[in-house]
Order: structure tokens, then C-alpha cells, then sequence
């Protein structure tokens, strides 16, 4: 099942858990703002992997973030047509 994180108070997060809950698209949420352990796995990826570098050079979170079931990360909502990647997450 894909992963999605993000926060509540990111408002492309919130638009791209509609669509996927409107869509019927199941998906695993992880508040990275709910826990200390949400936030330290999500930084782990976040301080890794390459594609979270352009997010981190604009000084951005990198949120909302899709983890395929292959391990695969993006950060592109494209595919959803629920707009482009958040500006300020």
C-alpha cells in the first residue's frame, strides 16, 4: 500500500488525501507532525534520498510525499490532478 506523508496544516496535503479518499485510492497517512517517530522516519528519507533535494535547496519540507509499495519516493501530485507539489511545505 502506498504511504503518504504530510501534516495537517498543509493545505496540498489535505487536497491530496481528498482526492485519494474521493477516488477510492487506499493509501497508509503518516502525520509527520502526530509523533516524534512519524517525524524522525520521515526525516530520514527526507535527509537521504536525492529527490527530496530540490524541496530542501528551496527551503521547503518536501510534503506531501508518496512512498510507493516498490520503495519508490515522489513528491510530484501530478499524477492525482490535484495541482502541482506544495510551495511552502
Amino acid at each position: 500500500m502506498m504511504k503518504l506523508y504530510g501534516a495537517p496544516i498543509c493545505s496540498t496535503c489535505r487536497e491530496v488525501k481528498q482526492v485519494l479518499d474521493e477516488k477510492g485510492i487506499p493509501y497508509e497517512y503518516v502525520d509527520i507532525t502526530e509523533s516524534t517517530k512519524n517525524l524522525r522516519a520521515f526525516l530520514a528519507m527526507r535527509d537521504t534520498l536525492p529527490v527530496y533535494d530540490e524541496a530542501k535547496a528551496e527551503g521547503r519540507i518536501g510534503i506531501p510525499s508518496f512512498v510507493w509499495e516498490d520503495g519508490s519516493v515522489t513528491l510530484d501530485t501530478d499524477w492525482l490532478s490535484a495541482g502541482g507539489a506544495c510551495t511552502d511545505c
